[in-house]
């Protein structure tokens, strides 16, 4: 018995498992301690493995939400009546990381900015339930 639960704390030590986990794999492996750090090992990885995939599903599903709710949401440049241009916020979102990690991009954004405060331009952001919020991009300032 003594023998036994030195193998159970030596495995517990080393794979950080509970008693009752130690034990399954002991006698799984025929009292073999080495065996038994190994089965410890695989399971310790299937589970990990397994607990990384169940998290990556639900952070897919939550990124599938966001570009749901995004491409419901829509944005348009107006200049007076006139649409010049409207999109989903999803395409706005991936186009402001595009700004970021591009200098060139970055450049024509500056340019776009400069024109459209110039031209009196106003930004509508349609949300999915109807409601629309209007922001004038030439705010005069306070």
């Amino acid at each position: 018995m003594s023998d036994e639960l030195e193998k159970l704390d030596i495995i517990r030590e080393r794979m950080g498992i509970s008693y009752r986990e130690a034990k399954e794999c002991l006698e799984e492996a025929g009292g073999d301690l080495v065996e038994a750090i190994v089965l410890a090992e695989e399971r310790t990885a299937r589970d990990c493995s397994s607990r990384w995939l169940e998290k990556g599903e639900e952070i897919v599903g939550e990124l599938k939400s966001y570009i749901n709710r995004g491409n419901r949401t829509r944005i348009r440049l107006k200049r007076k009546d006139k649409t010049i241009a409207e999109f989903p916020a999803t395409a706005g979102a991936i186009g402001v990381l595009a700004v970021l990690a591009s200098t060139q991009l970055a450049v024509v954004a500056g340019i776009g900015t400069v024109a459209a405060v110039a031209g009196k331009v106003i930004l509508e952001v349609e949300k999915p339930d109807g409601n629309t919020k209007i922001i004038p991009i030439n705010r005069p300032r306070q």
